[in-house]
């Protein structure tokens, strides 16, 4: 019955720093994301958009970081419980969060 209780709320998320680059890694700046982690997949709102990864795959989740592409092209990479990255090939951008981790609030 506990378990049951301490799920039923509606997930909201977590609010991470972004920090925006170039592929090549020319910082260009920051940015506020709400990140929800479903940990097979996850979902970010930006100021601007809402990007659902969709469901992540790796091969080996020891060697290969899971990843998939919405359905905007972005690649979406959970690379680690705090860290996730949105990747945007065509219009060189990457944004990768870094989410407050359990108990640092």
């Amino acid at each position: 019955m506990l378990l049951l209780a301490g799920c039923a709320g509606k997930y909201q998320g977590t609010t991470c720093n972004g920090e925006v680059t170039t592929l090549s890694g020319q910082p260009l700046g920051t940015v506020e994301g709400k990140i929800i982690d479903r940990v097979s997949a996850f979902s970010v709102t930006l100021p601007d958009r809402t990007l659902d990864s969709g469901p992540l795959w790796s091969g080996d989740r020891q060697l290969y970081i899971p990843s998939a592409v919405t359905r905007d092209g972005w690649l979406a990479q959970r690379v680690s419980d705090t860290r996730f990255s949105i990747i945007n090939s065509p219009q060189d951008r990457a944004i990768t969060f870094t989410c407050p981790g359990p108990g640092s609030l």
